[in-house]
């Protein structure tokens, strides 16, 4: 029972501990920015890449104005290859408003009397509590009613620009992009997101995408610091909350 008792004991002092290493970060100093090496963007620059083949060219039209370069004066500069880097527009400005009203009412009523059944009926009163009788054998009576309603509204605006970072090409063509932000203000710090898939078609000329044509979309917008901790239940409450009943 003590052995019990003991490791219930560390098991609880273990989470407790392992909830507060959040907040140790930026325990009396602003919290820390996420390191920007080994993420999935910093290795998509790294990558190499394919050896680019090009045709030999007469020496007078190695000057030209007119080549097909991506690097050339004339040329597109639209991110294409693992490694470039385009802009997302992230502007969001929707509005719903549901409402639902439901109401329903049912009653029943059902009868049955044996007053001559070959005289059985009679015959039956006399077993039955004084006042009692055979003649409505069965009477039963149902009412039952119920109503709903709800109403859901929700407002959205957001109105952002990152740059992402192609990280692979899909044999299809397909770009997959990630890109991180973070802004620290004095003692919090706010952290943006974006990831998803975009066509090499849909970016306009000026290396930007917005977000409605990026499939399978993530963006997140949130912080970390003194103020969204403060703002944040604490973990025994969340606790009590998932698992109380009532």
């Amino acid at each position: 029972m003590i052995k019990q008792t003991a490791g219930i004991t560390i098991t609880l002092l273990s989470v407790f501990a392992l909830s507060a290493c959040s907040r140790v970060d930026h325990f009396g100093r602003p919290p820390s920015f996420t390191s920007s090496t080994e993420t999935p963007e910093h290795v998509a620059m790294l990558w190499p890449g394919l050896p680019l083949t090009a045709v030999a060219q007469r020496p007078v039209d190695s000057a030209s104005l007119w080549s097909g370069g991506q690097h050339s004066l004339l040329g597109d500069r639209r991110a294409i290859k693992k490694g470039d880097i385009l802009t997302v527009v992230i502007e969001i400005d929707e509005k719903a408003e549901i409402s639902n009203d439901t109401s329903r009412e049912r009653s029943g009523s059902e009868k049955m009397g044996i007053t001559q059944l070959l005289g059985l009926a009679q015959k039956g009163d006399a077993y039955l509590p004084e006042g009692a009788t055979m003649a409505d054998a069965v009477d039963l009576d149902s009412d039952s009613s119920s109503s709903g309603k709800g109403a859901v509204k929700r407002k959205e605006k957001l109105t952002l620009r990152i740059a992402a970072t192609i990280v692979d090409v899909l044999p299809n063509g397909v770009l997959s992009i990630i890109g991180s932000q973070e802004l620290r203000v004095n003692f919090e710090l706010r952290e943006l997101s974006v990831a998803g898939y975009v066509r090499p078609q849909d970016i306009s000329r000026l290396n930007e995408i917005t977000y409605d044509k990026i499939a399978s979309a993530r963006v997140s917008y949130g912080g970390r610091g003194h103020i969204t901790d403060a703002q944040q239940p604490r973990y025994g409450q969340q606790i009590l909350d998932a698992i109380l009943p009532f």
